[in-house]
């Protein structure tokens, strides 16, 4: 794991929360983006040496990201960031589409012309994207979007177990979206969820929400 220094750097001067949520944050973005590998051990010496802190917060961190899913304590072994198996996976989609169902629905039945306007801006953003074969740039978006449309609903308890979930789909999500025809149907079915939120349609919107992690879940199973 090379040790990067800007990111030494901005754990080192960006103190404005306590450290431990600091490091947690890092951790957990290395994690989600891929920089520590499924299966692969926290070294606690080098990752206090990369963020420029004692261990203690490093240990800390792990504890907090366990409870969450992202990595798992092996007795006299060590923190392993977790491998999901398929089944793992499956289950978290179908879970996903139930919140993300109820998310769409709410947020129809509420949205005001601010909230369409932006996620209309996320959909142009993510056919640049495509545009573009920038798939890491859609990934992101994609993400964004999803979770903007669960802080927009107005369900804080639905929307934080939407989120936890997604952050345990995306140890795999990246061999789901991946490759220009998969970018562009997983674009036309939010483009369903967005006209349905559009017309207030709080049932369309759900069938569209759930469909999209639905078809997720299918995407998924192609690659296997």
């Amino acid at each position: 794991m090379e040790i990067d220094q800007d990111i030494r750097h901005a754990t080192m001067f960006k103190r404005q929360r306590p450290l431990v949520l600091e490091v947690r944050d890092e951790l957990e973005r290395m994690i989600l983006h891929g920089d520590i590998a499924p299966g692969e051990r926290l070294n606690e010496y080098a990752l206090a040496e990369q963020l420029g802190v004692s261990r203690a917060p490093v240990r800390e961190a792990a504890r907090s990201l366990e409870r969450e899913g992202l990595v798992t304590a092996v007795a006299n072994q060590g923190v392993y960031v977790r491998k999901l198996s398929v089944d793992d996976a499956l289950e978290l989609y179908d879970l996903r589409a139930l919140m993300a169902g109820h998310l769409c629905a709410a947020l129809a039945r509420r949205a005001d012309a601010a909230i369409k306007a932006e996620l209309r801006d996320f959909m142009a953003r993510m056919d640049r994207a495509i545009a573009a074969g920038e798939e890491a740039s859609y990934f992101e978006i994609n993400l964004a979007f999803h979770d903007r449309i669960a802080e927009a609903a107005g369900s804080e308890r639905a929307r934080a177990l939407y989120v936890a979930l997604g952050k345990e789909v995306r140890l795999m999500r990246r061999r789901v979206l991946h490759g220009t025809p998969a970018l562009q149907r997983s674009n036309r079915e939010h483009d369903r969820i967005v006209t349905a939120i559009e017309a207030g349609d709080a049932e369309a919107a759900r069938a569209a929400g759930a469909g999209h992690h639905e078809n997720g879940k299918k995407r998924l199973l192609d690659t296997l």
